[in-house]
């Protein structure tokens, strides 16, 4: 197994869709989109690799939700066969050390990947920085990469293929998600609320799924979306509920696309006082750490 670490947004969750070849993780440019433990699945003839995404590092815990998701990425270097430290190409800042540190701590393998190189126009640049990055650690391997291009994929593939032990496969071949249905949902939902809201509420949403039927042609739930006040509850909804429409429409349109079928959807906005800062509330609504 392979566990992703870094700090938040140098592209962790795009990497993993990536290598896995599937959309596993939710994106978005906020800081902090990943808030779980995420498996992907990249299947070959020879070896089969699972990532764990993870939530990217940060110094500052301002509230339990920071706290636990810090707890989250760090629990999830145990038990695995190499780190790979995802690096923003031109980009080291303080968080970056703070997620090295982790990584060296666990005693495995880390591997970096350097990643948005399409970013840099002088590629020139490339080999300094390269060098610059083997210096602050003996890694096992370097790879430049881009997520959103493809560069490199299979190169760094390689070289963490490298790395899993020989044994049985930990999931069915066709498997690419180590995560079930109802955690699919919570999250496509929450990515459409994270980019349609951009700067207003992505840390104060959660969703959960209270509602599942699926059958072979049809699928039917209900989504709640959890925020902590009623001012924050009236934006989600937005004028005349065009908001939380737009949001379902967005999420049940991509469910369809991802599985095949028809899809049933609603969603309901519901208020919880302050649950970020609360860990009973962090416990109840499924985050670990």
């Amino acid at each position: 197994m392979t566990t992703v670490v870094g700090r938040p947004n140098v592209g962790k969750s795009s990497l993993v869709n990536a290598l896995v070849g599937q959309k596993v993780s939710i994106v978005s440019r906020r800081p902090q989109t990943t808030r779980h433990r995420i498996h992907g699945v990249r299947n070959r003839d020879d070896v089969q690799i699972v990532f764990v995404d993870t939530p990217g590092l940060h110094e500052r815990e301002q509230r339990e939700l920071n706290r636990v998701l810090n707890r989250a990425a760090t629990g999830a270097i145990e038990g695995v066969d190499v780190v790979l430290h995802v690096v923003e190409s031109g980009q080291w800042r303080s968080d970056d050390d703070l997620a090295l540190a982790r990584a060296k701590a666990s005693g495995l393998p880390v591997v970096a990947a350097l990643n948005k190189v399409d970013r840099q126009a002088d590629k020139s640049k490339l080999l300094p920085e390269l060098a610059a990055l083997g210096a602050r650690h003996d890694y096992a391997d370097i790879v430049p990469v881009s997520a959103t291009h493809g560069d490199n994929l299979d190169k760094l593939a390689d070289v963490l293929a490298g790395f899993m032990p020989e044994g049985p496969a930990l999931f069915p071949p066709d498997q690419v998600q180590g995560h079930d249905l109802a955690f699919t949902i919570a999250e496509c939902v929450r990515e459409k609320l994270t980019r349609m809201l951009h700067q207003e509420l992505p840390y104060a949403l959660s969703v959960g799924v209270e509602m599942l039927e699926d059958s072979e042609g049809l699928l039917r739930t209900r989504a709640v979306i959890w925020v902590e006040r009623e001012a924050q509850k009236k934006i989600v909804i937005g004028a005349g509920g065009e908001t939380a429409k737009r949001v379902g429409t967005s999420a049940r349109r991509e469910l369809e696309r991802q599985l095949g079928k028809k899809v049933y959807l609603q969603t309901h906005v519901r208020v919880r006082a302050n649950w970020s800062d609360d860990p009973a509330a962090l416990r109840a609504l499924g985050y670990e750490g």
